[in-house]
């Protein structure tokens, strides 16, 4: 991790604090993602947004600026670090960038996946808004989905056709 690079750091919040964060990432000027989803509210109060993953906010920044809104800008999250390497943790901008077309694309027909898949095979879109997305091949009741995946615990879906997939070999 270079410290003049901006990166997609994983950031944890309080349960039900997404939103203000996202709202405050967004006033800071700092691009940043939380997935949602609109549902409706009860007692006809119209639809509200509510996140798809709870307590969790992804923010792109240098590494410096991310420790600065939490010591210097009062910002109430912790940066999650990676087990493994003990350091940051990050999700690559291609990752990202794909995860979040498949989550715009089709919240309705996919959306979050809350278990590992057993691997297909690996794909790349190549017509429609998510041409260039890579992720897996998955088949649900006869139908055909794209699956894209962030540090292998967060999985994204989307419907395509067949027809638009091509096989990625290495």
């Amino acid at each position: 991790m270079t410290e003049q690079k901006a990166y997609w750091f994983v950031a944890k919040t309080r349960h039900g604090a997404e939103l203000g964060v996202r709202n405050r990432l967004t006033q800071l000027g700092v691009e940043n993602f939380v997935p949602t989803r609109a549902r409706h509210a009860s007692r006809g109060k119209g639809m509200v947004e509510e996140p798809l993953l709870t307590s969790f906010v992804f923010l792109h920044a240098t590494k410096d600026e991310a420790l600065n809104l939490i010591h210097y800008c009062g910002l109430k999250i912790n940066l999650v670090n990676d087990c493994a390497t003990h350091r940051l943790m990050f999700v690559p901008d291609k990752s990202m960038e794909d995860f979040r077309r498949v989550l715009d694309a089709s919240i309705e027909e996919g959306g979050l996946i809350d278990k590992p898949l057993s691997v297909g095979e690996k794909v790349r879109v190549t017509k429609g808004i998510l041409k260039g997305v890579e992720g897996y091949v998955l088949e649900l009741q006869g139908r055909i989905y794209v699956v894209v995946g962030l540090l292998n615990c967060l999985f994204a879906r989307a419907r395509v056709p067949r027809a638009w997939l091509e096989k990625i070999t290495n």
